[in-house]
């Protein structure tokens, strides 16, 4: 709420609470409260003041200083009453002008037919996850809300099509009072390419690991998946058992996601933990059998998580949380293997833009850009158990893993942080 507009509101609330105290802001003797002096009472200025009316004052006085405390606690309940409050934190972006129920709905989410071609009869085969947390954001996080999708330029990365290939991709943004970020990206190529992706980003009041969600389709006979609380500090180590220890129960239930990840793109041991659910499967049956349920329960682990540390209330703190979430977005902008394909669908500098000022937003451009070679990917050794040839394993050249899949972009895309 806006500062003008609280004597007015308060003198509406006023009007529905008890009266009160006659003579609380006037009395026989008149009286006017001046501007409070650093540290001290309200000075006063009297029209009388005789030696006779002093305990006639001093009445006044405490009557003047309960009905000001009534009112202090007037405008408090204000505050809450008026719609949520943002409070100022590190990190967090302008909310967005359009309501909760607008930003759902927004480019016609969620999706019930692809653009692309198919032989399914549910084509859209990660909109149950988009549709599940959704539900749940709303239904359990405080002060949900839509932030902007947008990038430092001003550009809308909200939406974007290529219709001659038949690709499209839609993004939301959120905040609430638990988690400064919670972006969602579903990306629709027909049985082609599937994806789905969410980051959650605690507010930086709470030093607690990222919540990273990539799944994703190829001809719907490839799948990957990856759903991990990603560690932010360099040495994780006594910090990552406060919440491992939570997530192996889950993980021990679902023996498809137990892989390995490959070492050839990423780093395993940053920003990644020993709990994470990775997959790399061809059986269809998995996705609801396995993959639904085990992604539910750590996006339910995780906000019980947020939910039950006690903010820091630190400057410095917090402002250590926020640089640890930038070097996550600085490594995760830098190694993007998606970025190939983004130019070649919508084009250099959007997929620049959309990676650097909306994936990872808090990042540090990378200086000449974004490397759109297609990536080294790794994965299980070739059939012939040969070793892969060296100027195969330079940066830029496909392995094996991905020798696989057809050339054409919507068709190249490999999880992000693989």
């Amino acid at each position: 709420m806006r500062p003008q507009h609280l004597l007015t509101s308060a003198a509406i609330v006023a009007t529905q609470t008890p009266a009160l105290p006659v003579g609380a802001f006037s009395s026989s003797t008149p009286s006017v409260v001046m501007p409070r002096r650093a540290g001290g009472r309200p000075s006063r200025s009297r029209t009388s003041g005789v030696g006779d009316r002093r305990s006639s004052s001093r009445l006044s006085w405490t009557c003047d200083q309960e009905a000001l405390s009534e009112l202090e606690l007037l405008i408090h309940d204000l505050m809450e009453v008026n719609g949520p409050q943002f409070a100022p934190s590190p990190g967090r972006s302008a909310p967005s002008s359009k309501s909760l129920s607008e930003a759902e709905s927004a480019h016609g989410m969620p999706w019930t037919t692809t653009v692309g071609r198919t032989e399914e009869v549910d084509p859209l085969l990660y909109m149950p996850f988009w549709e599940w947390q959704l539900d749940y954001m709303k239904s359990s996080l405080t002060n949900l809300h839509p932030i902007q999708c947008s990038t430092t330029s001003g550009v809308d990365v909200s939406f974007n099509e290529n219709k001659e290939k038949r690709a499209r991709i839609v993004n939301h943004c959120y905040a609430s009072d638990e988690y400064r970020k919670i972006r969602m990206t579903y990306y629709d190529a027909g049985d082609a390419v599937q994806v789905f992706n969410s980051v959650w980003y605690p507010d930086a009041k709470y030093n607690l690991p990222v919540l990273g969600i990539d799944l994703l389709s190829f001809n719907r006979k490839r799948y990957l998946a990856i759903v991990d609380f990603q560690p932010i500090h360099p040495e994780e180590g006594s910090h990552a058992s406060t919440y491992e220890h939570i997530l192996r129960p889950i993980k021990d239930k679902y023996d498809n996601l137990k892989g390995k990840m490959s070492s050839k793109f990423y780093d395993e041991t940053q920003f990644f933990s020993r709990e994470m659910l990775f997959a790399r499967f061809e059986d269809g049956e998995v996705v609801g059998r396995d993959l639904l349920p085990a992604f539910k329960s750590y996006v339910e682990t995780h906000v019980g998580l947020v939910r039950e540390t006690t903010p820091a209330t630190d400057t410095r703190a917090t402002r250590h949380v926020l640089d640890r979430q930038t070097a996550y977005d600085t490594y995760s902008a830098d190694r993007d293997p998606a970025a190939g394909l983004f130019a070649a669908m919508f084009g250099k500098e959007w997929a620049e833009d959309f990676i650097y000022d909306f994936l990872f937003s808090l990042s540090e451009r990378k200086e000449g850009g974004l490397n759109l070679s297609p990536p080294t990917f790794g994965g299980p050794p070739p059939p012939n158990g040969k070793p892969v040839a060296a100027h195969q394993q330079r940066a830029g050249a496909p392995s094996l893993a991905t020798s696989n899949v057809k050339k054409d972009a919507s068709e190249t895309m490999v999880v992000q942080r693989l």
